[in-house]
C-alpha cells in the first residue's frame, strides 16, 4: 500500500487525558504475575494514546495476526456494500451463487440471507475437519453442511458463516475484499501493510486471517467509537457504524463476555462495564467504552480469554478517571516476555552432522488427525490444516556464532539462521503460499542433543525442536506454544456450547484428550549422506 501513515496523537502522561498510570501499572503487574504472554496493548482516551506497550520481540511497526477480529473487518465491508446499494441484508445466497445447490435439496438454502451470516444465525453447522485442501470447494462444503435450525432462528458462533459472507461480498462487489476496502477504509485510516489470508481461489477467509498493526486496530475501533468518523472525515457509513456494534441477536456463549449479545461482527461487553468489542482467539481485543470515550486494544497469545477480559474489566476500565493523580506512577512498558536465548558449550558432533540430511519416517496417523510435523506452531496448523505438510530432509550447518537450519515441507524449501551467541536471528520462510517472519536461536543441551526455537513474530506461537543423535539414528521431539494441552482445553470448552448430545459430547472430549499425545510425539529418522 502507499497510504499515508496517520499516527495517533500521544499524551505526555496517561493522567494528561484522564487515565490512571497506577491502574495501567497494576494491569501489567498482574499480567507478569500470572505469566501471561501479552504482546502489545494501547490505551486511548479522547482519541489520544495514553499508554502503549510492545514487548520484545513484537514492535509497533510489525503486523499481528488478528484471528477473529477479522470478522469485524468483513462486517465493515458489508456496511460499505449496503451503503453503496451493492447488496442488502435480505439478499439471498442462492441469488448470489446460482450455480450452487445443496447435494441434498433443502428449502432452507433458498431462505438463507446475508443477515443470517452476519448475525451468526445461518442455521448451518459445517464440520471443522471438512476438506480445505487445494481441490476443495469451500462454498459447496458450506452449502452441503448439516442444518441445526431454520435460518434466522438461533445464534451459534460458526466461523464458516463469515467465510461465506466474504465470498458473497466478493460476488456482489466484483472484487476481493482487500481491494474493495483499500480506498474506503485502509487508506483513510492510514493502514500501511494490511494482509488477509485467502483460500485457494483468492477469497479472503473472512472469519480469520487478517493482520495489521496494534495501532491500526486502535484506529479502526476509534473510528467506530466516533460514529465512523476519523481525522474529521466520515470513513465508515454513519448508520452502519452505529448499528454494527449494537445487539442484533442473543448469544449463548459459555463465558460472561459472550453472553451479552452479538452485533454485526462485534460482541457486546458485560453490562457492568458497557460498550462493545472486536474479539479474536488467543486474546486479540479491540474494546470500546463509549461512556468513557476510551479504547483498549491488545494482541496476545493467551488461551484463557475469560481471564484476559476480566483483567481488562478489573484494571483498564476503572483507569479512566479524570481525577487521576497528577504524579503518574512509573510504568515499565518495554519489558520482554521471554528470557534471552541461553549460550551453551559447542559440541564436537557438529563436524559429523554438518550438512548431512536427516530423513524422518512418515507418520501416517498425524495427517488423518489433521496435524503434521511442521515448522509451524501447532496452533497455526489447527487454524489452517490444509497449509501444512510433514517436515523432512533437515540439515544443519554451523558457523562461528550461528547455525543454519534448512528443511523441506511439501513443495517448499526454507532455511533459517539460528543464533548461538545468546541472541536471535531474524529470517523469513514461506510455507504453501504463506509468508512468516521468524526469530531463531539454538543451543546444545549436551554433546548429542541440539535444541532450537523458532519464534513467529507476526502471529502467535513458537515451535521448539530437539534433535537427539545416536550414531546415524535421530529422534526429533517438537514442542509448541501455546501448549497443545491449552489449545485442546479451549476447543473442548467450545464444543460444549455447540454439541448438545451428551454421548456425542463425551466422545468428542475423549478424542480431544488424546490429541496432545498424538500432536507432539517423538519422530524417528536417520542421517543420510
Amino acid at each position: 500500500m502507499t497510504a499515508v501513515s496517520k499516527a495517533l496523537p500521544r499524551a505526555k502522561t496517561p493522567e494528561e487525558v484522564g487515565v490512571s498510570s497506577q491502574k495501567i501499572s497494576d494491569y501489567l503487574l498482574e499480567i507478569e504475575q500470572r505469566g501471561l504472554e501479552l504482546h502489545s496493548f494501547m490505551v486511548l482516551r479522547h482519541g489520544v494514546v495514553a499508554a502503549e506497550c510492545f514487548r520484545a520481540p513484537f514492535t509497533p511497526q510489525r503486523s499481528h495476526d488478528m484471528w477473529s477480529v477479522s470478522k469485524s473487518f468483513t462486517a465493515t465491508a458489508l456496511g460499505f456494500a449496503i451503503d453503496e446499494g451493492l447488496v442488502g441484508m435480505d439478499t439471498r445466497l442462492a441469488e448470489l451463487f446460482p450455480e450452487y445447490a445443496p447435494k441434498k435439496p433443502d428449502a432452507r438454502w433458498g431462505k438463507l440471507a446475508i443477515e443470517h451470516l452476519a448475525t451468526m444465525t445461518a442455521g448451518k453447522s459445517p464440520p471443522y475437519l471438512s476438506p480445505k485442501g487445494p481441490g476443495a470447494d469451500w462454498i459447496q462444503t458450506y452449502i452441503d453442511a448439516p442444518w441445526y435450525n431454520e435460518p434466522g432462528t438461533e445464534n451459534r458462533y460458526i466461523n464458516e458463516n463469515y467465510f461465506l459472507l466474504s465470498a458473497a461480498l466478493q460476488r456482489a462487489i466484483g472484487q476481493p475484499l482487500m481491494a474493495y476496502l483499500t480506498p474506503r477504509l485502509f487508506g483513510p485510516l492510514g493502514f500501511q501493510r494490511p494482509a488477509w489470508e485467502t483460500e485457494h481461489h483468492g477469497i479472503e477467509c473472512g472469519s480469520w486471517g487478517f493482520s495489521c498493526t496494534t495501532e491500526e486496530l486502535a484506529k479502526f475501533i476509534l473510528c467506530y467509537l466516533n460514529g465512523g468518523i476519523f481525522d474529521g472525515s466520515q470513513v465508515i457509513p454513519a448508520a452502519w457504524a452505529k448499528s454494527a456494534v449494537q445487539k442484533h441477536r442473543d448469544s449463548r456463549g459459555m463465558r460472561e463476555s459472550t453472553q451479552n449479545g452479538y452485533g454485526l461482527g462485534f460482541w457486546r461487553n458485560p453490562e457492568r462495564v458497557g460498550g462493545w468489542r472486536a474479539n479474536g482467539m488467543f486474546s486479540q481485543f479491540g474494546v470500546a467504552f463509549p461512556e468513557q470515550d476510551a479504547v483498549f486494544v491488545c494482541n496476545a497469545a493467551v488461551t484463557d480469554e475469560t481471564l484476559m477480559h476480566e483483567l481488562v474489566w478489573k484494571h483498564i476500565f476503572p483507569a479512566f478517571d479524570d481525577s487521576a493523580q497528577a504524579q503518574p506512577a512509573p510504568l515499565d512498558l518495554e519489558s520482554p516476555f521471554e528470557q534471552p536465548p541461553r549460550v551453551s558449550a559447542r559440541s564436537p558432533l557438529e563436524k559429523q552432522i554438518e550438512g548431512r540430511r536427516i530423513k524422518l519416517r512418515k507418520n501416517r496417523l498425524l495427517p488423518f488427525m489433521h496435524f503434521q510435523v511442521t515448522a509451524l506452531p501447532v496452533i497455526l496448523t489447527v487454524k489452517s490444516p490444509y497449509l501444512t505438510h510433514q517436515i523432512n530432509d533437515i540439515t544443519l550447518r554451523f558457523g562461528e556464532d550461528e547455525a543454519y537450519f534448512s528443511w523441506k515441507e511439501g513443495g517448499d524449501e526454507n532455511e533459517l539462521p539460528l543464533g548461538l551467541d545468546g541472541s536471535c536471528r531474524e529470517g523469513a520462510i514461506r510455507i504453501n503460499g504463506q509468508e512468516y517472519a521468524v526469530l531463531g536461536s539454538g543451543e546444545w543441551l549436551h554433546d548429542r542433543a541440539f535444541r532450537f526455537k523458532l519464534r513467529y513474530i507476526e502471529t502467535i506461537g513458537s515451535q521448539r525442536f530437539t534433535l537427539t543423535f545416536r550414531k546415524n539414528r535421530v529422534v526429533l521431539q517438537s514442542q509448541s506454544t501455546p501448549p497443545v494441552a491449552d489449545i485442546i482445553e479451549f476447543l473442548a470448552g467450545g464444543a460444549k456450547s455447540i454439541i448438545k448430545n451428551p454421548v456425542l459430547l463425551r466422545i468428542v472430549q475423549w478424542v480431544f484428550e488424546l490429541v496432545p499425545k498424538l500432536a507432539e510425539p517423538k519422530h524417528r529418522g536417520r542421517l543420510v549422506k
